[in-house]
């Protein structure tokens, strides 16, 4: 089983530093906030919570104005990275709301070593407009991660974190972020840029349409961050953005030989096979497949995985694939009626049902 992300914060991981902090500030008591930390509560915290824990525990051991804290944790912030340093954005974001200037700066220079995303948009939802005119400027910089951080912090919907209602609602001003790094050479950006539309895309589907018929075709990197961004409007379907891609002729395929299983059982797979067959080849193909997966009130929820996107230079092409069902935190297995579609450029060709059966008796 794989270990817990919240147990990167080991002891040893902490007295480093504790002792990193004492080497900037001697009057820092090390013993005294390795007990805090390791307080009865701790095992019970999960990875946020032990983060959030931890800027407080660095507050209370560090007896000093605002301003000289965030001296400290920047010299120290250099030593250590990734996703578990970013309880020193959780500091800022905590205890630094009401000091505006220098915790943008304090956010700039941890991103580099970590990421500031998270905390930034408790400054967009106090400061919107000075917090947005600050991302114009990282956008402009000469450093990835933070020109990463202008556009990643303002992301509509960004996954574990608090989102920004105003901007689901109306994103102008994410896009213009996006227009000055749609054309950044770093994938890292572009990653973000790409994501960040595909946030847009749930709420302003329109808005990244049009964003995507004034730019594909330009560049290569432009191509990939159009199709990335489009994801989720190209697994609902959109006919628009599938013309666009040029996904949107299917009349000319037809499926044979469907083989699937028509029971499978909890912890089992679900085995299915077909053949797509033209009298012409079948060319630029976006082949998906759906299950309807019942849930606990009878009713059924869909679930649309990819299979391939490609251009298919021939007239014959099969697809061989499993789909478990096994339980997990994310979704639990109903006994019952399920059903498996087939889509192709976003049309149904074939829908079929299957059982899913409890062997525990």
């Amino acid at each position: 089983m794989a270990e817990q992300l919240k147990n990167i914060y080991t002891y040893d991981y902490l007295f480093n530093l504790s002792n990193k902090i004492k080497q900037n500030f001697e009057d820092f008591q090390s013993d005294e906030f390795l007990d805090s930390i390791f307080c009865k509560s701790w095992e019970e915290f999960e990875l946020k919570q032990r983060m959030r824990h931890i800027a407080i525990c660095l507050n209370q051991y560090l007896p000093i104005s605002y301003e000289n804290q965030l001296e400290i944790l920047k010299k120290v912030s250099k030593e250590f990275s990734s996703y578990e340093a970013m309880f020193f954005q959780d500091f800022v974001e905590v205890y630094g709301l009401d000091d505006f200037e220098n915790s943008i700066k304090a956010l700039e220079v941890f991103t580099i070593d970590s990421s500031s995303e998270f905390a930034i948009r408790q400054f967009i939802l106090k400061y919107e407009d000075e917090t947005m005119s600050q991302m114009k400027l990282w956008a402009k910089s000469k450093d990835e991660h933070i020109r990463r951080l202008s556009c990643e912090g303002c992301r509509p919907r960004l996954p574990w974190a608090v989102a920004l209602p105003k901007f689901k609602k109306n994103p102008s001003k994410v896009l213009e972020i996006i227009e000055l790094l749609k054309n950044d050479k770093s994938k890292y950006v572009q990653k973000s840029v790409a994501n960040n539309l595909n946030d847009i895309s749930k709420d302003n589907p329109h808005l990244v349409v049009d964003f995507v018929k004034k730019n594909l075709g330009i560049s290569k990197e432009l191509d990939w961050i159009c199709k990335h961004a489009s994801r989720t409007l190209l697994k609902k379907s959109n006919e628009e953005i599938l013309q666009l891609f040029n996904l949107g002729k299917s009349n000319h395929v037809n499926i044979t030989n469907f083989n699937y299983d028509k029971e499978v059982i909890l912890n089992g797979v679900l085995n299915f096979s077909f053949e797509l067959v033209s009298q012409e080849t079948l060319g630029n193909l976006r082949v998906e497949y759906e299950i309807d997966y019942l849930k606990s009130n009878g009713n059924h929820n869909k679930k649309r995985f990819m299979v391939s996107q490609n251009y298919i230079d021939s007239k014959t092409k099969t697809f061989t694939k499993k789909q478990q069902f096994k339980n997990l935190t994310t979704r639990k297995h109903y006994f019952g009626k399920h059903y498996l579609a087939i889509i192709i450029n976003g049309k149904e060709f074939i829908k079929k049902e299957f059982i899913l059966n409890d062997t525990s008796n």
